[in-house]
């Protein structure tokens, strides 16, 4: 009985049930479909060389102004030099001022981004477990489709509607994984721009 699916989707399809999605890197997290270690949090040492933030790590929801600050430092659409400016004009005073308004500042930053990019990871490991799910469902239907092939009593309309379905799913994985490539760049774009607001601060508090 011929095929429903045409040459090129068919050989997609095949190679797909072959292969699937690429395995998880770190048994730890099998869920995580991106070629980029998962870090789960930020490592604080590697985005602030400033003073020991001690207390401002929980002192700074306390400090109104450091609150209304960051949520318009944080988003990356906001340019690092009009960051700069905002952060130039709170980080001010003397010596003990700028300290403790910088130290406040970047705990903030710091609490906000790390949490940011935590969602941001949690909703890639989301849409990894649905594109393990969609390639086993390929899979399977794949596989359905070859028994129904080899079966005498198969009709044309079932094999065409199973093939249609085997194409569509694939066309969809093939959609998530172009948007999987691309937030799987998000926790490193969060972890540089906390670097970079970082070191403004700690320019301001020289």
């Amino acid at each position: 009985m011929r095929c429903p699916l045409g040459f090129p989707a068919i050989v997609l399809a095949m190679g797909f049930a072959a292969n699937g999605p690429s395995l998880a890197a770190d048994p730890r997290y099998p869920d995580w479909p991106c070629t980029q270690a998962k870090v789960p949090e930020i490592s604080l040492a590697a985005v602030w060389d400033g003073p020991p933030l001690d207390n401002a790590e929980k002192a700074w929801v306390n400090d109104q102004r450091v609150k209304e600050i960051v949520p318009q430092l944080a988003p990356r659409r906001v340019p690092i030099e009009t960051a700069q400016k905002i952060i130039a004009e709170f980080v001010s005073g003397d010596a003990t001022q700028r300290e403790e308004r910088g130290t406040l500042l970047f705990a903030g930053l710091f609490d906000r981004l790390n949490r940011e990019r935590t969602e941001v990871m949690n909703g890639i490991e989301r849409l990894g477990r649905r594109q393990k799910d969609l390639a086993e469902k390929i899979r399977s239907d794949i596989s359905e489709l070859h028994r129904l092939q080899d079966s005498a009593e198969s009709s044309e309309a079932k094999l065409q509607e199973l093939g249609n379905q085997v194409q569509w799913n694939t066309r969809i994985f093939e959609d998530r994984q172009k948007t999987v490539r691309y937030v799987c760049e998000v926790p490193t774009l969060i972890e540089q721009r906390l670097f970079a607001l970082g070191r403004a601060v700690q320019q301001a508090m020289e």
